[in-house]
């Protein structure tokens, strides 16, 4: 029987991380949203242009007896660049900070053993986040399952952003 719980993680463009997330064994759902913040209900055109303090963010509802939330954070790592205090690859601004968001004093426990995990010599110079999950928002429609949606877009967006090569040169 499955265990659902969820989690929540920022980065950079939603689109992205979603499509990151769904294509892991034992998530059972993820919704791109916006967290962190103090707008109520916000669009995307708030959080993108205005000063909301939301960023771009994903809730990742996954059966834990498939997954470990430790084997998400290890997703989550993999595809930022969590060196970038300034956004993700070429969408730059508040909104598209790295970080997670967590529920409980194990989640924030499990992302400090996570930057250790990684065996990285300047873990130190990390500008990923971590912050208490307050409430989570979801996008607008049109952001759900953007890459599936919008296949030659999301590609065109993905490629020319330079997610793809950065991330190889931080991961490989």
């Amino acid at each position: 029987m499955a265990d659902e719980k969820k989690a929540y993680f920022a980065g950079g463009c939603f689109w992205c991380v979603e499509e990151a997330f769904e294509k892991t064994d034992g998530v059972k759902e993820v919704k791109s949203g916006y967290t962190g913040g103090h707008v109520k209900n916000p669009t995307y055109e708030q959080v993108t242009y205005e000063e909301t303090g939301h960023y771009e963010a994903v809730e990742v509802i996954y059966d834990s007896n498939k997954i470990s939330y430790d084997q998400l954070l290890d997703v989550f790592w993999k595809n930022i660049d969590p060196y970038d205090a300034k956004g993700q690859f070429c969408d730059k601004g508040s909104s598209y900070l790295s970080a997670v968001f967590y529920q409980n004093d194990d989640e924030k426990k499990a992302y400090e053993e996570s930057k250790k995990r990684l065996n990285k010599k300047d873990v130190a110079e990390f500008a990923t986040h971590i912050k208490k999950l307050d409430v989570f928002y979801p996008a607008e429609d049109y952001h759900q399952d953007f890459y599936k949606r919008n296949p030659l877009r999301y590609k065109y967006y993905k490629t020319t952003c330079g997610r793809v090569q950065r991330l190889k040169k931080i991961w490989n």
